[in-house]
């Protein structure tokens, strides 16, 4: 007999023999007859035995070790007052995993303990409703990520994770020795997907994982991340994106609202569906804004995070938690980045905005051959060492663009987490190697 689910329980299973599974959430001994709650993934119900009718099942619920885990076979019955108004008398019970005791972290015990403290005991950490319910958010976003882009004709892909150059250089990257030669941990599938325009797979987007090597001990930065990457050609301008983007991270969050109804009562959150098209905020205009806030920034400077949020603060009071910042300096983007043809000061790049933090940023890429070499010699880069990369804009290269977004952020701020390690799994940073 197969094990049988509380979610699927209803009224026709009164009075029908089932075997159930799960852990020991509590136990209650009261002398002549003993409660334990049976906790699933779905949720709980009560199995009970009296001493004087089954003095051995009595002993064997009576004995157990909270959050072992046990088989239970019996009548179930429906009981308004048992938890989840179900109750089993078991005529069998076997212990299939027995808990060490004491627990490490309490499971449904009121005190609380500290981040490092959980996430130290992860899987304890995980048995509670309220933090698996995080990781069934992250799956319908993703999930609202994926249709919305498989509709829009986008192919999913996967790029190197192991590659001989950076997408950005600098300090930030993992080095590693791969068969003698230098390696690196990818940053970002960037030059990849940059590559992928030129053969004909013109609207492409991957989600894999990403290292960044930043000694950054933040609520918002980790080392090991989860990056949603696209790209999109022909373009003629990265308003032709934009759109897309919007509508992607719009479709996501319409994901939860509309199945993660019971996570979200568990956390307590109400992301805001926003409207479309959402704000387009030139970064000189941004300057002002925030220069009437006091916090004043000098032309070619990029935001810090201080400013992200007193920005963040102005656009919500406008009503808007999600607005592009775009045209930013030059000087401040990758060389990848396509400048303005009157403007060379001027990038057609972008950062999504989302309340105070920077979920993604992209823009319009260089393609032609000549001016992305120039580029790259102009910030210091060595072209020989990106050959591989350059190779396929010498062929035909078309006009693209596209973005690089956070998912381990974007999870944090829909659901209002203090500290995006609450929205990974197994956190990565400078000081956690394990679990």
């Amino acid at each position: 007999m197969a094990y049988a689910s509380v979610r699927t329980l209803s009224p026709a299973d009164d009075g029908k023999e089932v075997s159930v599974a799960g852990w020991a959430e509590d136990i209650r001994n009261l002398g002549g007859i003993v409660f334990v709650i049976l906790r699933q993934r779905e949720g709980t119900l009560q199995l009970a035995a009296r001493k004087k009718e089954n003095p051995p099942i009595f002993e064997a619920l009576a004995g157990l070790v909270r959050e072992s885990v046990i088989a239970a076979k019996g009548v179930l019955k429906a009981n308004p007052q048992a938890r989840n108004g179900w109750e089993v008398f078991p005529t069998q019970v076997e212990v299939l995993s027995r808990a060490e005791a004491p627990l490490p972290l309490g499971v449904v015990d009121k005190v609380g303990a500290d981040l490092d403290t959980r996430l130290d005991n992860r899987v304890m950490d995980l048995r509670k409703p309220e933090r698996r319910a995080i990781f069934h958010v992250r799956d319908l976003l993703i999930g609202g990520i994926r249709e919305y882009l498989h509709r829009h004709g986008f192919v999913e892909v996967t790029t190197p994770k192991l590659a001989g150059a950076g997408a950005e250089g600098g300090a930030t990257l993992f080095r590693t020795d791969y068969f003698g030669k230098v390696a690196f941990l990818s940053q970002s599938p960037q030059l990849y997907k940059q590559m992928l325009m030129a053969t004909g797979l013109d609207r492409v987007f991957e989600l894999s994982p990403a290292f960044r090597a930043e000694p950054s001990d933040t609520v918002r930065h980790v080392t090991e991340f989860l990056s949603f990457d696209a790209e999109v050609a022909p373009i003629r301008h990265q308003e032709d994106f934009l759109k897309i983007l919007e509508g992607c991270v719009a479709n996501a969050i319409a994901s939860v609202r509309e199945h993660g109804k019971p996570y979200l009562d568990l956390l307590a959150a109400d992301p805001k569906a926003p409207s479309l098209p959402i704000p387009r905020v030139p970064y000189s205009e941004a300057l002002d804004l925030l220069a009437v806030e006091g916090k004043n920034l000098r032309d070619g400077d990029d935001l810090d995070t201080e400013a992200e949020k007193v920005l963040g603060r102005v656009m919500a009071a406008k009503g808007h938690d999600l607005f592009f910042l775009v045209e930013y300096p030059s000087a401040i983007k990758p060389f990848y980045v396509m400048v303005k043809e009157d403007d060379p000061d001027v990038s057609y790049s972008f950062d999504l905005e989302y309340k105070g933090d920077e979920m993604a940023s992209g823009g319009q890429r260089e393609h032609r051959y000549d001016r992305l070499v120039a580029r790259m010699k102009g910030v210091g880069l060595n072209p020989e060492a990106f050959e591989f990369y350059l190779r396929a804009f010498r062929y035909g290269m078309p006009p693209h663009g596209g973005w690089g977004l956070g998912i381990d952020r974007l999870v944090q701020k829909v659901l209002d987490l203090p500290n995006i390690r609450e929205a990974i799994l197994f956190p990565r940073d400078r000081n956690r190697l394990v679990p």
